[in-house]
């Protein structure tokens, strides 16, 4: 008996979703908007109302916002185990103002000054479009949750809080972020966040500079010796292998003060935990060495405060982890030929594995997220759109 498969006209209709998806605004914190689109669309497919359900994330995340996490939890017509098909919801600020168009098997933003959203509607219109072919052809299919998580491009927060016991406890995952349809992604790095404050002394930047201890000056300084030492940018420490960033700075109030304030928000990452440490370290070490050197002619230095979080950790799936080989299989079915890759970004795949639930992460089509260059290759789209519907039909593994 042949697979089920999409048609045409569906898949059709999946790319007049995602393109009706990528232009609605939705950035971290404030995915009201798509979320409703999203229930709208299951409704008017006939999704009974009593299995769908929003949780209660956004006001357990620390960044608030309008709206926790959309769940669609479907039971099975044979005794098999839950399956979850998931990708987020928010977009990155350059997004804001995306006007889709399609040019061949390209589509882009007509205002070519923002991105596209693709990242990760892409995702999020291939598993809507499956669960809105599986409620009009009332197919079989395995117990089946459907996560749309909010807040991944800020932290993960959706993935990181949602209760498992509310997802149905599923013993399968499949997440859907990423570009080529044959890319299976089986590890991630993981990241510490970091700020980092400077004290130093104010005073008079032209009558009496050198009372003043700069805290631009400190920064300056151990960034600088970060960037000379190798723990700034990639880091490549004999077999070790990681990266940091000074993503932003603040400080300083006038032209005519010397700065007794600065506040630098940085991350470092590394698949390994214990190097990530050391990294932490290095960097930890090298601002509080500038603090010392850097002094005014009273012989004041400055101070410096370093809080740091786990964002993420890494992690990596076995060659035999269930998810993965059922993840190959559906690719192999519609044609494509899987290939597993590492990646050096955060996923929500990366808080799953943590709690417990292995979860490898597929493509939909998306390219140059998080930039103006973003586009949404097509064909590669409608192929993800084919895997995402074989897995939530169960026709695999």
């Amino acid at each position: 008996m042949p697979l089920p498969d999409l048609s045409q006209s569906d898949l059709k209709r999946a790319v007049s979703l995602v393109t009706q998806m990528m232009a609605i605004r939705g950035p971290s914190g404030q995915e009201g908007r798509i979320l409703n689109f999203i229930q709208k669309r299951l409704r008017a497919a006939g999704v009974p109302a009593s299995v769908i359900q929003t949780d209660t994330v956004h006001r357990r995340s620390h960044l608030g916002g309008e709206a926790g996490n959309l769940i669609v939890k479907l039971p099975g017509t044979a005794r098999r185990p839950r399956r979850l098909l998931m990708a987020h919801v928010d977009t990155v600020p350059v997004c804001l103002g995306s006007r889709p168009i399609r040019r061949g098997d390209v589509i882009r933003s007509a205002d070519r000054s923002t991105g596209l959203g693709a990242d990760n509607r892409s995702g999020a219109a291939a598993i809507l479009n499956a669960l809105l072919v599986l409620a009009q052809r009332k197919l079989d299919h395995p117990p089946l949750t459907v996560l749309f998580p909010v807040q991944e491009e800020v932290g993960l927060h959706g993935a990181r809080l949602a209760s498992l016991t509310q997802l149905g406890r599923p013993r399968l995952a499949f997440n859907f972020d990423g570009g080529c349809a044959d890319q299976i992604v089986v590890g991630a790095t993981g990241a510490y966040r970091m700020t980092i404050k400077i004290e130093g002394v104010a005073s008079h930047a032209g009558m009496h500079p050198e009372d003043g201890v700069s805290a631009i000056a400190i920064a300056a300084l151990a960034t600088t010796q970060l960037q000379r030492d190798g723990w700034h940018g990639a880091v490549n420490k004999g077999r070790q292998r990681g990266t940091t960033n000074m993503g932003r700075i603040e400080g300083g109030s006038a032209t005519n003060v010397v700065a007794p304030r600065a506040t630098i928000w940085a991350e470092a990452r590394s698949h390994n935990p214990r190097f990530r440490k050391r990294i932490l370290a290095a960097i930890t070490k090298s601002f509080q060495d500038a603090a010392r050197k850097v002094r005014n002619a009273s012989g004041q230095c400055g101070h410096v405060s370093i809080e740091s979080h786990l964002d993420y950790e890494s992690f990596r799936l076995g060659s035999g982890e269930t998810c993965v080989t059922t993840a190959e299989q559906a690719i192999q079915s519609i044609g494509g030929e899987p290939y597993r890759v590492i990646v050096d970004g955060g996923l929500d795949a990366n808080w799953l594995v943590a709690r417990g639930l292995p979860t490898v992460t597929l493509g939909a089509g998306q390219h140059h997220a998080h930039t103006v260059d973003e586009y949404l290759d097509v064909p590669q789209f409608e192929a993800g759109c084919r895997v995402a519907f074989r897995l939530a039909t169960g026709g695999t593994g």
